[in-house]
């Protein structure tokens, strides 16, 4: 869920936002959230793999741009944080239990 909330925040600051690149990047990671979000309501174990991947990647490229990142951009390195925190344990229980 907190995957999906989050793409969608990131479209919906399209709204708020001036028309820039950076703007229209944010929102196309909005929308690889929120595919991300809802294949994770599945079985995929590679859509666990890419809930890792991508949200790292984000939260890396925003910790290089950014090196001391304001209120809203710290938000969203924490909430990437914590979706790569469950999608690691969820990997890892589904990895070592085959059967959950």
């Amino acid at each position: 869920m907190l995957i999906t909330l989050s793409g969608i925040g990131l479209i919906a600051s399209l709204w708020l936002r001036d028309l820039t690149g950076a703007a229209l990047a944010d929102t196309l990671l909005g929308a690889v959230y929120l595919i991300i979000g809802i294949g994770l309501f599945g079985q995929s174990r590679f859509t666990l793999f890419m809930a890792i991947v991508i949200p790292a990647t984000a939260a890396g490229f925003l910790l290089n741009a950014f090196p001391h990142p304001g209120q809203v951009h710290t938000i969203r390195i924490a909430v990437d944080a914590v979706v790569v925190l469950c999608s690691v344990i969820v990997l890892w229980n589904v990895r070592n239990n085959p059967s959950v």
